[in-house]
């Protein structure tokens, strides 16, 4: 049955062909995935966001060149706007209603399944990670080695509820414009100053009431020289106290006792360094307020920062995108067989040439490749000469675990995100445990190894030393330095040697 001639306007037959030609595409890209058993995240955009949009405006320019074409037909004074006359009496009225409320109906169902999708779509690992293309890929690389590989990106970086899903979206409004037009920052700054409380997306899954027991930990190294002398330590790390009904009272996971507030003032934007902190005991009322005097600034300025309350992140700011140092990557690959440790002087190539910064991918793999061959050829000639399989295989390793931790495309580098579990590369814990944090009193934030961790193993594996899981022993520096370690932070050396 033909509609009248009247409806057939140009805003009518436009609207028309944009939703046959959107829900086409819709169906076509959907197929096309399905065929391939797999998702691509630029047909998710389409299908999911960008076409549902055009396919609604062209529903909308239907529906206003019908509306259009009604009051064509409409007869009466020139000046009297006349709704139309509904009378299911008549059979063609009855039909029209019958395809209207029906199309309606199937439009309202694909829409809802539309926007669900559209939701699920916009928060998921492909749509944040793969998208934006480079701008992206260091915190999608580390992210697809992390922990937290199997936790969709918005579980943590928006948590439950539509409020922050809402602020979210808006928000990235201000990240779309900035990759469009390419005024992002280069690497991405952090820490994130507008994230959501850690109470409402971390503690979702690990709330600090939960008791976490004290951990043995064995760490692998290989020192630079000769043999790859590989070096053992292990740990008990204090994560939490001896018995679990001592709850936060103890161990390292009482920096979120409940019963406490644990504030700081950094005055650098990584929050690397803090001249400041504050602990007020809540049951008491108690305050006590500690000042490293080597780095306080003036009160005026000091008043400029932020008084932070320390949750989680301050510690495990680092907990999806881990990007490691050369010395980390290079003594994983050693562990794991994939560079051969029976190479002479491996790890000391590796770092050699991994200690420069280049600009491009291709840049850093032609210098690796030139760097440890030059370096055996004329260091080591004898080697280079019966050793040139191992050799190429070892440059082939150095180059994927360079590639997975740096981006030169986004400035990323090891430096660019500290870690502040531990203390080796960054000051981490010695940012206040540095036995420079001081109250008016002389009382002062310990600096002790043993608050954390006891060492109860350490040495290379034909002279392991070891003691008795209840004591501790000192530690001994794998390559002898006298008493350095003693009187300056690890970092001061391991994030210069890139170790």
């Amino acid at each position: 049955m033909k509609e009248p001639r009247s409806y057939y306007n140009w805003l009518t037959i436009s609207g028309f062909i944009l939703a046959v030609n959107s829900l086409f595409l819709i169906l076509v890209f959907a197929g096309i995935m399905l065929l391939l058993g797999r998702s691509y995240s630029y047909f998710g955009v389409y299908i999911y966001i960008v076409l549902p949009f055009f396919l609604s405006l062209g529903l909308v320019f239907i529906l206003i060149g019908l509306v259009k074409g009604m009051k064509r037909k409409e007869t009466g004074p020139a000046d009297e706007d006349l709704w139309p006359i509904l009378n299911l009496n008549y059979r063609k009225q009855r039909s029209s209603l019958i395809k209207v409320s029906l199309a309606l109906f199937i439009f309202l169902v694909a829409s809802a399944i539309g926007s669900y999708r559209a939701f699920e779509y916009s928060n998921s690992v492909g749509f944040c990670g793969e998208l934006c293309h480079k701008v992206m890929e260091p915190e999608y690389t580390t992210y697809l080695s992390s922990v937290h590989a199997q936790v969709p990106c918005g579980d943590c970086h928006m948590g439950e509820g539509s409020g922050w899903f809402v602020r979210s979206k808006l928000a990235a409004l201000k990240l779309v414009y900035s990759q469009l037009f390419n005024r992002y920052s280069k690497p991405i700054p952090t820490p994130i100053t507008d994230f959501r409380p850690v109470q409402q997306t971390c503690q979702q899954c690990h709330w600090p009431q939960k008791f976490y027991a004290r951990k043995l930990i064995h760490q692998v190294s290989y020192l630079a020289d000769s043999a790859n002398t590989e070096w053992d330590i292990s740990l008990i790390m204090k994560t939490g106290p001896k018995n679990s009904a001592m709850g936060l009272r103890e161990g390292i996971h009482w920096h979120i006792n409940p019963d406490y507030r644990l504030e700081y003032v950094s005055n650098t934007a990584n929050r690397e360094s803090i001249p400041w902190v504050r602990l007020t005991n809540l049951k008491t009322g108690k305050v006590k307020i500690f000042v490293d005097k080597d780095k306080l600034p003036d009160e005026s300025i000091l008043r400029q920062f932020e008084t932070r309350t320390m949750d989680c992140m301050d510690c495990h700011n680092r907990p999806s995108h881990l990007f490691l140092y050369p010395g980390d990557y290079i003594d994983q690959a050693l562990l794991t067989g994939k560079i051969p440790t029976r190479l002479p002087f491996i790890k000391a190539a590796a770092l050699n040439v991994l200690k420069n910064e280049f600009s491009t991918l291709g840049m850093a793999d032609s210098a690796i490749k030139q760097g440890v061959e030059s370096y055996y050829r004329i260091q080591h000639p004898m080697t280079w000469l019966k050793e040139k399989a191992l050799i190429a295989q070892s440059v082939g390793v150095i180059r994927k675990e360079y590639a997975r931790n740096n981006f030169p495309f986004m400035k990323v580098t090891a430096t660019s995100y500290l870690n502040n579990i531990g203390h080796r590369q960054s000051e981490g814990c010695f940012r206040c445990h540095s036995g420079r944090h001081r109250t008016s009193t002389g009382e002062v934030i310990s600096g002790d190894c043993n608050l954390c961790h006891t060492i109860v193993e350490q040495g290379t594996p034909n002279r392991l030393d070891y003691t008795f899981l209840a004591d501790s022993m000192e530690f001994r520096h794998p390559v002898d330095i006298g008493n350095q370690w003693k009187s300056r932070n690890c970092s001061g050396c391991h994030s210069k040697l890139w170790l």
